[in-house]
């Protein structure tokens, strides 16, 4: 159920309090004029009765074979005065406490609009933009504070994203020689014969081999990541012939796996940084081909609707099942440990997807597809 906002929560609770406080209202206003119409009555009624003398603050003069008819009449006029007035005495009650309530609500949301607007400005900070999301000394004083606390937390924040982008950045950096000589050596020991390597030699230097490979391209995963804030986003791309050059960079992949590559593509442009969208689509249709099936299918989706861009990547897969859908774009997750290590994968393709996504303003889901695969939908 959808929590009540505070607006709401005021309007109700002030709307109440002036429907008690007019019905308490009314009830004395009612009770104080049927006290004096009833009096009149009793006064009538007793003139009627030849207590002139007990009466002498009220002279009637008619006739006195016209008297029980006019008391009659009289008493019918008192009954019928006091229903109409209970009745107008409500309906002025409840208008009133409806006229408080839209005027509450109308106040009250006026007399939160700073609070609003710090709502707002909240949800648009993002790792990119913490230094244009201060906030500056507001009109209210209450919020004063609040508004400091949170510049010192977002340059907190700042610090904390910096420290951990320049390690990120330098251990990239500091591993990537390391490594580089490591695979040299590597390839120059595997170019040259040696007799008398045997069958445990030779399988621990493919495995080595292997490894060092994996590392390399964990390291250079890590490094775009970490680099993902300094790339420009302004270029204005043709996402309909970025996903056909994609497709074509994949095809020998797909042929090896014996993949269908289908594209259905209408004319789509988007702004934003040309290199991280096609790593965006390449990870994607990549992950769909390895984790397929022989024979199987990856269909990539791409259109446009008034301001947004939908890019969705299909496959007909094992799928991923719906408690693990979130985790997958977790850096070093997988759904299938084994099979991503047989298939060389190092658990960041994913989370870099995720992260292009977020620096673009965008997002991403993953649902199940009729065929028991899977269907990754981008939005930006």
């Amino acid at each position: 159920m959808r929590r009540m906002s505070l607006q709401w929560r005021l309007t109700c609770i002030i709307t109440l309090y002036i429907a008690v406080i007019c019905g308490c209202l009314t009830m004395l206003v009612y009770k104080n004029g049927v006290y004096y119409m009833d009096s009149l009555q009793e006064a009538v009624d007793a003139q009627g009765d030849g207590n002139e003398n007990e009466s002498d603050e009220i002279y009637i003069s008619i006739p006195e074979d016209k008297w029980d008819e006019f008391a009659n009449d009289f008493s019918v006029q008192v009954y019928n005065n006091k229903t109409d007035y209970k009745k107008s005495s409500l309906i002025i009650s409840t208008l009133l406490a409806l006229l408080g309530g839209v005027a509450t609500y109308f106040i009250s949301g006026r007399a939160l609009r700073p609070i609003r607007e710090f709502s707002d400005k909240i949800e648009e900070v993002q790792a990119q933009n913490l230094a244009d999301s201060r906030i500056e000394e507001n009109q209210v004083k209450e919020l004063n504070q609040l508004s400091a606390s949170y510049n010192k937390m977002l340059e907190r924040l700042s610090d904390a994203f910096e420290i951990q982008r320049q390690f990120t950045a330098n251990a990239a950096h500091e591993l990537r020689t390391p490594l580089s000589l490591m695979q040299v050596q590597l390839d120059l020991y595997n170019s040259t014969r040696h007799p008398g390597n045997d069958t445990d030699t030779l399988q621990t230097i493919k495995m080595v081999t292997e490894q060092n490979d994996r590392l390399s391209r964990m390291v250079k995963t890590l490094l775009d990541m970490s680099e993902l804030q300094t790339v420009g986003r302004d270029e204005k791309i043709a996402v309909d012939a970025l996903i056909d050059e994609v497709l074509a960079d994949l095809e020998p992949l797909a042929q090896e796996k014996n993949i269908k590559l289908a594209g259905k593509c209408k004319n789509t442009t988007m702004v934003g940084s040309d290199i991280l969208i096609y790593r965006l689509v390449y990870n994607l249709v990549e992950n769909a081909i390895k984790y397929n099936h022989s024979g199987g299918q990856v269909t990539v989706t791409a259109y446009q609707k008034e301001k947004h861009v939908y890019l969705s990547v299909e496959d007909t897969g094992n799928g991923i099942p719906e408690e693990l859908r979130e985790r997958v774009f977790d850096p070093f997750f997988r759904v299938d440990k084994s099979r991503s290590r047989e298939l060389g994968g190092v658990g960041l393709g994913l989370a870099l997807v995720h992260e292009i996504v977020r620096v673009h303003d965008g997002s991403i889901t993953v649902k199940s597809s009729p065929s028991g695969g899977t269907i990754f939908d981008v939005v930006f």
